[in-house]
């Protein structure tokens, strides 16, 4: 009975370890690739639990989703000789499911030391090598980035589809202590510069702002003085019109009151024409002779009670009869 027990017990024993190793898991965004005595084996698993003969097959997981490749302390040399360090580099990629087996088969299941971490030492020293201290340091950084990444996709393209860089991060190099200092004492310059130049353009500014305020009051101070100007004239050639109505209404006025004086005038003496006929002033003679009770004494009488006419013939006869008389 004791070794039926034993037995039973070295059975389970035996089918523990056995699962212990057979079963494995696969974590989600990975495959599974499998190797069999150091040969890699033509299937891929997907995420989950899986079987594999233990102690013959082993398994690698690779991932397949977005991963971030972290190199450090890249040392590169400058065409002046300065070495200086990166102190990380950075490398989004992705691998497709697809190219997993292809990818493992080439590479290993290592395949980012060969494909990024190798690449980038390379790349960046070749960078370095054909640029001074200056142009790594501070003119040319904010290209490396993409020139890195640049480069990297198309070695990939060439030599491992499926795998795609994403982006690349690059800090800023280490570079040696007193050449650092000297660059901040550089860009402290710069600082100081920047600063007064940015004071002038301030005071530029404010001198700018001032003239065109004194542009504008200038301007409004014109334009008021224009209205003003265009009022008054308006002003004048009101009161300037409102005289010549004036004028032309009093002339019409007048002119009216000629009229009316010359037409009455003229009806006047057209109606006198027509009354005073040689009858009416004989009659009105007689009349004024009848009327008038004053007598005259001497041997001339007034004009106004004889006819003018027969009064100067009557003289002018006796004047040549006394002529006459004398002669003889």
């Amino acid at each position: 009975m004791s070794q039926a027990l034993i037995g039973f017990g070295i059975s389970v024993a035996f089918l523990a370890v056995f699962a212990n190793f057979s079963i494995h898991k696969i974590q989600e965004g990975h495959v599974g690739v499998y190797y069999r005595g150091g040969a890699l084996l033509s299937s891929v698993s997907s995420p989950g639990y899986h079987f594999m003969v233990p102690f013959i097959t082993t398994f690698r997981s690779v991932q397949t989703t977005l991963q971030t490749d972290e190199v450090k302390n890249v040392p590169c040399g400058t065409s002046g000789g300065v070495i200086i360090y990166f102190d990380r580099v950075e490398v989004v990629n992705k691998l497709a499911e697809s190219a997993v087996h292809d990818m493992v088969k080439n590479y290993t299941a290592d395949y980012d030391k060969t494909l990024i971490y190798n690449k980038i030492h390379h790349e960046l020293n070749q960078f370095c090598s054909v640029h001074n201290l200056q142009e790594v340091y501070i003119d040319l950084f904010d290209k490396i980035d993409e020139n890195l990444k640049e480069s990297l996709q198309k070695d990939l393209t060439d030599n491992a589809p499926g795998l795609t860089v994403h982006g690349v991060r690059v800090t800023k190099p280490k570079i040696p202590e007193q050449i650092r200092k000297n660059y901040e004492m550089m860009e402290a310059e710069k600082t100081k510069l920047l600063i007064a130049v940015q004071k002038q353009r301030v005071i530029e500014k404010e001198a700018e702002t001032d003239r065109k305020k004194a542009i504008i009051e200038a301007e409004k101070n014109a334009s008021v003085a224009k209205i003003e100007w265009e009022q008054k004239v308006m002003e004048k050639e009101s009161e300037k019109r409102m005289s010549e109505i004036e004028d032309l209404t009093h002339l019409a006025k007048e002119k009216a009151k000629a009229d009316a004086n010359f037409y009455r005038v003229q009806k006047e003496a057209e109606a006198n024409k027509m009354i005073l006929t040689p009858e009416y002033l004989e009659m009105v003679k007689q009349k004024a002779l009848t009327e008038n009770t004053k007598i005259f004494f001497g041997n001339k009488i007034p004009d106004i009670f004889v006819d003018p006419t027969a009064f100067t013939q009557s003289i002018t006869s006796k004047d040549s009869a006394k002529s006459k008389k004398t002669n003889t």
